[in-house]
């Protein structure tokens, strides 16, 4: 059925049942497994110049992301599930999220979604929905 899993992770603890929910579900069909961090861009309303040049703020992203896949890797090799890690910096998580599951020959994505409905979901984003929207494969969302 499915032979290769995404799961998105950034560290919360919702993010952390999903991890959980991806891993039982690798266990179970024998999959391995890929997971994804994915740093967003410090700005989305004007480009940082130099581009190139890292903040102290990029490298504390950047060690933050990493400890979250190191944790979720070491879960994964409790279960003997074979995994790997990606993290996307300075990224919209959807977008890199889709991009991963398809440049990596996913057949499913994992992830988590928090629920947020009206203008909540409005002023805070739907990380979700959009990657619901634009993935070519199946999205599992855990609550």
């Amino acid at each position: 059925m499915f032979k290769h899993i995404l799961i998105a992770t950034d560290g919360s603890e919702l993010a952390t049942k999903a991890v959980a929910t991806g891993l039982e579900l690798a266990k179970t069909l024998a999959a391995k497994v890929t997971f994804v961090a994915v740093t967003e861009r410090r700005t989305h309303l004007a480009p940082v110049f130099p581009p190139l040049v890292l903040t102290e703020e990029d490298e504390a992203l950047k060690q933050a992301a990493e400890a979250v896949l190191a944790h979720a890797s070491a879960d994964a090799a409790k279960l003997k599930i074979i995994c790997t890690t990606v993290h996307v910096p300075n990224a919209f998580p959807a977008e890199s999220i889709v991009e991963e599951a398809k440049a990596r020959g996913c057949d499913l994505i994992v992830m988590a979604s928090h629920g947020r409905r009206g203008l909540a979901r409005l002023v805070l984003g739907g990380e979700t929905l959009r990657v619901l929207t634009h993935s070519e494969v199946p999205v599992l969302v855990c609550r």
